[in-house]
This record gives structure tokens, C-alpha cells and sequence, in this order.
């Protein structure tokens, strides 16, 4: 697992403010994800949670959460459970993104990115990380699968 990245989020997550500092400083190395504000939840190898405001900067024309809104948090629930994930002797990056629209996004959201079971890391391999997109009353609005490239670092 990459030691710096769950370090950081289990010394961080435990204050009042840790987890918004947390995705603060993930927002930072990848800035992209800044606009759509989001906040880490929860974060260990193999499970990621990322939440969500509905607001107005990630609405569409209908007044619902925007689908590349929640392809963000979608990506990034899987990504950083991936950072936490995968041994620092490996690397990771996103090869593909399949995804099912299933409902209006009407209210707040949550993405949980999940690998059941975490896999042996050794030679160069796909894989498919499943995000499920929640609103309120736990209705999955949004299911992403997201192909990951795993790959050894080079000596």
C-alpha cells in the first residue's frame, strides 16, 4: 500500500477538519477535482467514499447534479482509494470508464468506490474498480466501472 497517502488520511481524518484538509491537499496535486468541491469521507485499501454538496456549479439545465459532476467524484473516490490501495512498488492509472445513468441526482451524493477482493499485486494488470453514485435515500443515481491500470515501478 502506499504508506504516505493512508498515513496522511489516518492522522488527518481524526480532527475536526481533517478530512476536508485531507481532499484540500488531494485537490491540490490534481486540480481538476476542485470544482466540483468534494470531500473525502471515508478511505482504506479497497473502499473509498467521496461526498458531494448539490449546488449550483455542478447542476445541469434541469437543476440535477451534472453526469461529469459525478464522473469527478466517481474517479476520484476510485482514484484515492487506489493510492491507498496499491503498494508503493507498483503504479496506478485510469485506463477507462464505463458508465450507467439511473436515476436524477436531485440531492447530495455520495461515490463509493469499491475492490472486493483486493487482488495480489505483482505483474502488469487490469483492474475494474466499481463506483456506485448515492443520493440521499441511498438510491444509486450513477454505477461507473473504472479500468485501472496496475503496473511495477521500474528499478
Amino acid at each position: 500500500m502506499n504508506n504516505f497517502a493512508f498515513t496522511l488520511w489516518q492522522r488527518l481524518s481524526r480532527y475536526t477538519g481533517g478530512k476536508w484538509l485531507f481532499t484540500r491537499i488531494v485537490c491540490f496535486k490534481a486540480p481538476y477535482f476542485s470544482s466540483i468541491r468534494p470531500t473525502i469521507i471515508e478511505l482504506r485499501p479497497g473502499y473509498g467514499v467521496v461526498q458531494i454538496r448539490k449546488r449550483r456549479r455542478v447542476q445541469n439545465h434541469i437543476a440535477t447534479v451534472h453526469a461529469i459532476a459525478m464522473c469527478n467524484m466517481a474517479e476520484l473516490a476510485a482514484g484515492t482509494m487506489m493510492e491507498v490501495t496499491v503498494p508503493s512498488s507498483h503504479r496506478w492509472i485510469p485506463k477507462g470508464m464505463a458508465v450507467e445513468y439511473l436515476a436524477k441526482a436531485e440531492t447530495d451524493l455520495l461515490a463509493v468506490a469499491e475492490i472486493v477482493p483486493i487482488p495480489q499485486f505483482a505483474e502488469a494488470m487490469e483492474l475494474p474498480v466499481i463506483v456506485k453514485v448515492m443520493d440521499t435515500a441511498d438510491k444509486i443515481v450513477l454505477r461507473a466501472s473504472i479500468t485501472m491500470w496496475v503496473t511495477p515501478r521500474k528499478s
